[in-house]
């Protein structure tokens, strides 16, 4: 971080210049959005979060790693063990 951003913040939180570098570098990543996750939201998506118990925000992650044939990357127990067994790479 920029030693300019120094000051002091609550425990855990992000001075506002901390903040703003933090936006600065996610802005400059390659980030593409998925626009078929909407269109699978309420079929596939679902279906994965009930077959494997998961939040429908996970099993998103799943159904797009899934329908690309790509690794899943995630530190989430549950997330990991049906990646795993959906028979997916798994980075934890």
């Amino acid at each position: 971080m920029n030693p300019s951003c120094r000051g002091t913040t609550r425990e855990g939180r992000l001075t506002q210049c901390e903040l703003t570098e933090c936006f600065t570098l996610l802005a400059a990543l390659p980030i593409m959005t998925d626009g078929e996750c909407a269109a699978r939201a309420w079929r596939d998506t679902v279906h994965l979060a009930q077959k494997y118990t998961l939040t429908v925000y996970d099993a998103a992650y799943l159904e797009m790693a899934m329908r690309l044939g790509c690794g899943l990357a995630t530190l989430d127990k549950a997330l990991r063990a049906a990646a795993k067994q959906a028979g997916l790479a798994v980075l934890a």
